[in-house]
């Protein structure tokens, strides 16, 4: 078995691999690590371009799209290694980033999974919106970083370089015992894209298990390489997806009151996206709730499984109050000015 394995799952990103792969190659020469592209059953040129021009890639070839979620479940399954490391097509690696990571899981057998810090590649000296410093969640499941609140990312100047304890490590670039992963489920494939590496977090979290980032390690990560924040698809998936995560992990005690109360903020949101032009994204969580209720049921063995196996409610990472009313209302727009528990 290898020591690790950082498998790059992509689709249609030849330019990106052509890019990126080269640095990722260079920088993770290290005994036992393995670097994995995973197909997603690319139109482009990817596959033949992995198999002409980095030959020492090993190539996993899905028959179909099965998304960021399925995507990964179905590779990974067929990767042996200790560790995982779950790498953007869209990530630049630096010299000597991965090491460190896997010296601190070694000599830490109580994390499950770690993040570096990310930074972003367009502009390398501020946080990158998927992870930043590490990601934290509130009350009524809205994510957010140390480094980066709602849309307001700050400028790295080494005020988050500690190692420090997440509610959840970005899929961007995330470092997962392998055997944790299958055995929390892995990312649930219902899913597709986006919050599933936030649900997998909490799963791992409420079992026993510790997540951190450890900022010594920086990567940089583009963003947005196959859904632009503007996308209905994507604001649709963020939308449905984060109501199922709720349902699916959060405790019988909080989950009809944060999501009636879910209902309305995503109700203004609609509306305000409406009032501002984004008619289409507007629609879009209009049918995130619909869709998001006619397939809660199908999860209630998902929930009824994570029930039983959680150990620990009071998660670390979790901001016991409301990060739209801090932002809003109190105008805290730094990470640093919240007192997270």
């Amino acid at each position: 078995m290898n020591t690790c394995a950082v498998v790059i799952l992509n689709w249609n990103g030849v330019n990106f691999l052509r890019k990126f792969l080269p640095g990722v190659l260079n920088y993770t020469r290290l005994p036992g690590v393995k670097v994995v592209v995973a197909d997603n059953a690319s139109t482009d040129d990817s596959v033949p371009v992995v198999r002409t021009e980095f030959p020492a890639v090993e190539l996993i070839c899905l028959d179909q799209n099965y998304g960021f979620a399925g995507g990964y479940n179905k590779a990974l399954a067929q990767v042996d290694a200790g560790y995982y490391v779950l790498l953007n097509s869209d990530v630049e690696v630096t010299e000597g980033w991965l090491e460190p990571l896997l010296n601190y899981l070694e000599s830490h057998p109580e994390v499950a999974a770690l993040q570096p810090k990310i930074r972003a590649y367009n502009q390398p000296g501020y946080f990158e919106h998927a992870g930043a410093s590490g990601g934290f969640i509130d009350s009524l499941g809205y994510p957010f970083c140390r480094g980066r609140i709602l849309s307001d990312i700050e400028k790295d100047v080494n005020q988050y370089d500690t190692v420090a304890d997440i509610f959840w490590a970005t899929g961007a670039c995330l470092v997962v015992r392998s055997e944790v992963y299958w055995a929390c489920g892995g990312l649930d494939v219902d899913f597709f894209a986006h919050m599933e590496e936030i649900d997998l977090c909490w799963r791992m979290l409420s079992r026993g298990h510790q997540i951190k980032v450890f900022p010594a390690s920086v990567v940089y990560h583009v963003g947005g390489g196959t859904l632009s924040a503007e996308s209905p698809r994507k604001t649709y998936l963020n939308f449905r997806n984060n109501l199922l995560m709720l349902y699916k992990n959060l405790p019988s005690n909080r989950m009809k009151k944060v999501l009636w109360i879910r209902y309305f903020l995503d109700m203004l949101a609609a509306f305000h996206l409406a009032a501002t032009g984004k008619f289409s994204n507007a629609l879009a969580v209009i049918r995130a709730r619909k869709d998001y209720h006619r397939m809660k049921n199908s999860f209630t063995a998902r929930r009824n499984e994570n029930l039983q196996f959680t150990v620990r409610t009071d998660l670390p990472g979790m901001y016991s109050g409301s990060i739209l009313f801090a932002y809003y209302f109190k105008k805290i727009k730094k990470y640093s000015s919240l007192r997270i528990e």
